[in-house]
């Protein structure tokens, strides 16, 4: 198995933990995260640098964001664009408890949850966060750095712009485009 270092050591990073261990690609060897957090550990794997160590820790070692995404995308797509201007490998992570047709395709760095659904014909970009139960409907285009929260439907021909977060239980009306950068709050109808 592959070395994989993780960016962000909250609440996010457990569940990706979670998704990281049941797909068994990858072994997790630490999580990257702020300075005040070094040395201690998240599910049993230990904080070993900062964002200021990236490029160090960039020799022979594979990266994913485990930064959620809730009130912005900066800070993934700082972090995300770091990683591709070092050249590092950044995977895509998907659940062995997840449905992902084979007739979409996903970038890197996105990491797809359990019990997720991913119907034909889908475009996700990279870094995304298609969380816990999501649904993402046939011939729908989700942009880059975007995050499907958990229970969150995206209807068939949907347009996602890009850095646009959903919230938990919220759903899309059939066809529509999402402008960049939304916000869509959980439980509504965005029409």
């Amino acid at each position: 198995m592959k070395n994989l270092i993780l960016i962000g050591g909250g609440g996010h990073c457990k569940s990706c933990i979670d998704v990281i261990e049941q797909e068994g690609k990858y072994q997790i060897k630490g999580i990257v995260d702020i300075k005040e957090k070094l040395g201690e550990k998240i599910l049993g794997y230990k904080i070993i640098g900062t964002d200021n160590e990236i490029e160090e820790l960039a020799k022979n070692n594979t990266f994913i964001i485990t930064l959620g995404q809730l009130k912005s995308p900066d800070k993934r797509i700082e972090l995300f664009e770091k990683l591709v201007s070092l050249n590092v490998n950044i995977p895509v992570i998907i659940s062995p408890f997840a449905y992902i047709s084979k007739y979409s395709s996903i970038g890197k760095g996105t990491i797809i949850f359990h019990h997720a659904l991913v119907n034909a014909d889908v475009k996700i970009g990279d870094n995304c966060i298609i969380n816990t139960k999501a649904l993402v409907e046939h011939d729908s285009v989700i942009g880059d750095h975007c995050h499907i929260s958990t229970s969150a439907l995206v209807n068939g021909g949907s347009k996602v712009g890009a850095g646009t977060f959903i919230g938990s239980n919220a759903v899309s009306k059939e066809y529509i485009t999402i402008p960049e950068k939304s916000f869509i709050k959980a439980g509504s109808l965005y029409k």
